[in-house]
Protein backbone atom coordinates (compact mmCIF):
# COMPACT_ATOMS: atom_id res chain seq x y z
CA UNK A 1 0.00 0.00 0.00
CA UNK A 2 2.41 2.76 -1.58
CA UNK A 3 1.01 6.10 -0.15
CA UNK A 4 2.69 9.88 -1.43
CA UNK A 5 1.77 12.71 0.23
CA UNK A 6 2.93 16.10 -0.81
CA UNK A 7 2.50 19.13 1.50
CA UNK A 8 4.07 22.47 1.85
CA UNK A 9 1.95 24.49 -1.50
CA UNK A 10 0.79 27.80 -1.67
CA UNK A 11 0.20 30.90 -2.98
CA UNK A 12 3.06 33.14 -2.84
CA UNK A 13 4.70 36.43 -4.41
CA UNK A 14 7.24 36.13 -7.07
CA UNK A 15 10.71 36.09 -5.74
CA UNK A 16 9.65 34.09 -2.53
CA UNK A 17 10.71 30.48 -1.23
CA UNK A 18 8.53 27.57 -0.43
CA UNK A 19 9.50 24.16 0.44
CA UNK A 20 7.11 20.85 -0.12
CA UNK A 21 7.38 17.75 1.32
CA UNK A 22 6.77 14.50 0.33
CA UNK A 23 6.08 11.78 2.92
CA UNK A 24 6.08 8.02 1.18
CA UNK A 25 4.53 5.27 3.05
CA UNK A 26 7.36 2.64 1.28
CA UNK A 27 9.82 0.52 2.82
CA UNK A 28 12.18 0.63 0.11
CA UNK A 29 12.00 4.63 -0.28
CA UNK A 30 16.07 4.75 0.35
CA UNK A 31 16.13 2.35 -2.60
CA UNK A 32 14.29 4.34 -5.27
CA UNK A 33 14.37 7.42 -7.52
CA UNK A 34 11.57 10.12 -6.53
CA UNK A 35 10.81 12.43 -8.70
CA UNK A 36 8.46 16.05 -8.52
CA UNK A 37 6.30 16.82 -11.51
CA UNK A 38 4.37 19.42 -12.40
CA UNK A 39 1.18 20.27 -14.77
CA UNK A 40 -0.61 23.03 -15.59
CA UNK A 41 -3.97 22.62 -17.57
CA UNK A 42 -3.34 21.56 -21.09
CA UNK A 43 -0.34 20.76 -20.55
CA UNK A 44 1.31 16.67 -19.71
CA UNK A 45 3.13 16.53 -16.47
CA UNK A 46 6.89 17.64 -16.73
CA UNK A 47 9.95 17.43 -14.96
CA UNK A 48 10.80 19.48 -12.25
CA UNK A 49 13.56 17.74 -10.65
CA UNK A 50 14.90 14.14 -9.29
CA UNK A 51 16.91 12.49 -7.17
CA UNK A 52 18.71 9.31 -6.72
CA UNK A 53 17.60 6.25 -4.28
CA UNK A 54 20.45 7.43 -2.10
CA UNK A 55 20.53 11.31 -2.75
CA UNK A 56 23.65 12.11 -4.56
CA UNK A 57 22.18 11.85 -8.03
CA UNK A 58 20.06 14.91 -8.96
CA UNK A 59 18.69 16.47 -12.12
CA UNK A 60 16.42 19.39 -12.99
CA UNK A 61 14.82 20.92 -15.38
CA UNK A 62 16.12 23.63 -17.05
CA UNK A 63 13.92 26.31 -15.90
CA UNK A 64 14.30 25.52 -12.71
CA UNK A 65 18.29 24.85 -12.16
CA UNK A 66 19.71 27.05 -9.38
CA UNK A 67 16.50 28.33 -8.34
CA UNK A 68 15.31 24.42 -6.65
CA UNK A 69 16.96 22.17 -5.06
CA UNK A 70 15.58 18.50 -4.61
CA UNK A 71 16.29 16.09 -1.47
CA UNK A 72 15.97 13.31 0.29
CA UNK A 73 15.94 12.11 3.95
CA UNK A 74 15.69 8.41 4.00
CA UNK A 75 15.35 8.39 7.72
CA UNK A 76 11.95 9.79 7.19
CA UNK A 77 10.78 8.74 3.87
CA UNK A 78 10.53 11.94 3.01
CA UNK A 79 11.56 13.75 -0.42
CA UNK A 80 11.76 17.70 -0.76
CA UNK A 81 11.91 20.38 -3.23
CA UNK A 82 13.04 24.06 -1.83
CA UNK A 83 11.90 26.47 -3.83
CA UNK A 84 13.82 29.69 -4.27
CA UNK A 85 12.77 32.88 -6.07
CA UNK A 86 9.82 31.57 -7.69
CA UNK A 87 8.44 33.16 -10.53
CA UNK A 88 4.91 32.93 -12.23
CA UNK A 89 5.37 30.71 -14.22
CA UNK A 90 6.19 28.13 -11.35
CA UNK A 91 3.08 27.87 -10.72
CA UNK A 92 1.31 24.22 -11.08
CA UNK A 93 0.26 21.84 -9.59
CA UNK A 94 3.21 19.37 -7.90
CA UNK A 95 3.36 16.14 -7.93
CA UNK A 96 5.81 13.37 -6.08
CA UNK A 97 6.41 10.61 -7.74
CA UNK A 98 8.02 6.81 -6.62
CA UNK A 99 9.90 5.47 -9.40
CA UNK A 100 11.41 2.08 -9.96
CA UNK A 101 13.81 0.34 -7.52
CA UNK A 102 17.82 0.94 -8.06
CA UNK A 103 16.99 3.10 -10.71
CA UNK A 104 18.60 6.48 -11.78
CA UNK A 105 16.24 9.44 -11.36
CA UNK A 106 14.56 9.95 -14.78
CA UNK A 107 12.97 12.71 -16.64
CA UNK A 108 10.19 10.60 -17.91
CA UNK A 109 7.12 10.78 -15.89
CA UNK A 110 6.33 7.82 -17.38
CA UNK A 111 9.03 6.21 -15.45
CA UNK A 112 7.32 6.90 -12.01
CA UNK A 113 4.66 4.52 -11.20
CA UNK A 114 2.72 6.30 -8.32
CA UNK A 115 1.85 9.66 -7.22
CA UNK A 116 0.78 11.67 -4.58
CA UNK A 117 -2.87 13.56 -5.35
CA UNK A 118 -0.34 16.92 -5.37
CA UNK A 119 0.04 20.33 -4.21
CA UNK A 120 -0.99 23.70 -5.34
CA UNK A 121 1.62 25.98 -6.08
CA UNK A 122 0.42 29.41 -6.97
CA UNK A 123 3.43 32.68 -7.36
CA UNK A 124 1.43 35.81 -8.52
CA UNK A 125 3.42 38.83 -9.70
Amino acid sequence: QVQLVESGGGMVQAGDSLRLSCAVSDPSFSSRAMGWFRQTPGRERELVAAISGGGLRTIYADSVRGRFVVSKDNAKNTVYLQMTNLKPEDTAVYYCGRGPLYANPDSSARTYGYWGQGTQVTVSS
